[in-house]
């Protein structure tokens, strides 16, 4: 064998060798968490996907959980990094001292001008340090109060709080101020939420068009819970475990953008505090349906809009006993392998009345199931029955009442099964499918409705409501 083939030779063993994914030394590293992909981590560092297998020598484009990407374009930093959405009731002053980051370095990171860019939802990078300190305990600093008095009532000193709150002095505090304490029993963040709230937990986020958003609330003691997602009262009840859950339908026609999310609490001595911040309602990217062509009396706004606010009417209420328990279960579940989708939640539509020039432009609110006349529907839920009747739009209509604001609606039925005051249980049922009212042939539409808005069905097939996020 010659030296220059043998040299070739272990020149091509040592190719052959390499890992896979061989890292680069320059940047920050990221670890691959369950439900990322190539595409996700790239986007929410704004780079490429070609960047990010170039970067860290990959022959494809597969991940797994627990790889360790190099992240391209960020040379200058080093160390762990993360990609998340910014929390609800972060703010910059309050991430800067729950990750022990220098505000400066942060504002590099995710290119901050102004500290009211760090809405809920937004996504957020930062370098993480597994040894920061855990403090215990935190609290407001009231109006009127020093911080030597927070510090007497914390058992400790101002220059403490001070120190570890990143403050230039004990001089420094601002009323309504969220302070780290050295001791305490608080299993909250330093977040900028009133002192009474442990936590405020939003999911999804961002928000998305017709999801139904989930606000779970923790307090340090008995507290009476209220406030508004974008323009909508919301209704707390108390969960198993303790904590406080409101939800809230985000309208399908919502436009994407930054709407406010408030809380207010009120502690048992009646003092009362608010929070307000702006979360980020993303795009459904619904898709547009064919034009319909339908009889004009049913989209004539005279016939349409007393309908629609009997329909308002009767989803209103919020009843504080929640009577569903887990998944919801298709109201097609009997006729099973007849069951077909012929429109989804939240198509774009456009109504053309026959004969006339009346055009009326909306979307999908349910999810329309083929299948035929006479197959049977069944609840998805328990419940209570609140109307039962016929409609000019809707035809042969149920709606049924699962509570905490949650209701269901059965359009175009052929057949009614049930009467108003009736408890219903998953999986009863409760009429038949049909062809009545505005229709182009016999399918049924099932609508959910929470607090007041129309949402996507599915994501109730899917998601246990309401669950830990």
């Amino acid at each position: 064998m010659s030296k220059r083939f043998f040299g070739l030779l272990v020149v091509l063993l040592f190719f052959l060798a390499r890992p896979a994914a061989a890292q680069s030394n320059r940047g920050p590293i990221y670890t691959v968490r369950q439900g990322d992909t190539l595409w996700s981590i790239a986007v929410c560092f704004n780079i490429s996907t070609d960047a990010l297998i170039a970067a860290n020598n990959l022959s494809s484009s597969d991940i797994f959980i627990g790889d360790r990407l190099v992240i391209p374009g960020y040379e200058a930093f080093s160390g762990a990094i993360s990609c998340d959405p910014v929390p609800y009731g972060e703010t910059l002053r309050s991430i800067v001292r729950q990750y022990r980051m220098d505000e400066t370095l942060l504002r590099r990171l995710n290119h901050i001008v102004s500290p009211t860019e760090l809405y809920a939802g937004a996504k957020l990078i930062l370098l993480e340090d597994e040894n920061r300190p855990a403090w215990p305990g935190r609290a407001n600093l009231q109006t009127g109060e020093t911080l030597l008095e927070l510090a007497v009532r914390a058992d400790t000193d101002p220059w403490t709080i001070a120190a570890i709150n990143h403050l230039a002095g004990p001089w420094a505090g601002l009323p309504g101020d969220v302070f780290y304490l050295p001791s305490g029993d608080s299993t909250g963040f330093p977040t900028a939420l009133p002192a009474p709230l442990l936590s405020a937990e939003v999911d999804p986020l961002p928000l998305v068009q017709g999801s139904t958003a989930q606000i779970r609330v923790r307090a340090a003691d008995a507290v009476t819970l209220g406030g508004l997602l974008v323009d909508h009262p919301l209704h707390f009840f108390p969960d198993e475990d303790g904590s406080y859950v409101a939800l809230q339908g985000v309208h399908a026609l919502l436009e994407p953008g930054l709407y406010p999310l408030r809380l207010e609490v009120s502690s048992a001595d009646g003092h009362t505090q608010a929070f307000e911040q702006m979360v980020l309602v993303a795009s459904g990217y619904y898709p547009e349906d064919p034009t319909l062509y339908v009889d004009a009396d049913t989209i004539d706004p005279a016939i349409t809009e007393p309908e629609w606010q009997q329909i308002l009417a009767l989803t209103a209420p919020a009843n504080p006993d929640r009577l569903w328990d887990g998944l919801f279960l298709t109201p097609a579940y009997l006729y099973g392998g007849e069951t077909y989708f012929t429109s989804g939640f939240g198509n774009r539509r456009t109504y053309v009345g026959q004969g006339t020039d009346l055009v009326i432009e909306g979307f999908h609110s349910g999810v329309d199931y083929g299948g035929g006349a006479g197959l049977p529907i069944v609840a998805p839920a328990a419940g209570v029955v609140v109307f039962a009747g016929p409609l000019t739009v809707r035809g042969n209509a149920t709606i049924i009442d699962h509570g905490w604001g949650v209701y269901s609606g059965f359009w175009h039925q052929s057949e009614i099964r049930v009467e108003v005051g009736q408890r219903v249980e998953q999986g009863q049922v409760i009429g038949l499918v049909g062809g009545t009212g505005r229709v182009t042939g016999a399918h049924l539409h099932w609508e959910v409705w929470v607090n007041g808005v129309q949402v996507n069905p599915l994501d109730w097939l899917q998601k246990v409501f309401p669950h830990e996020y």
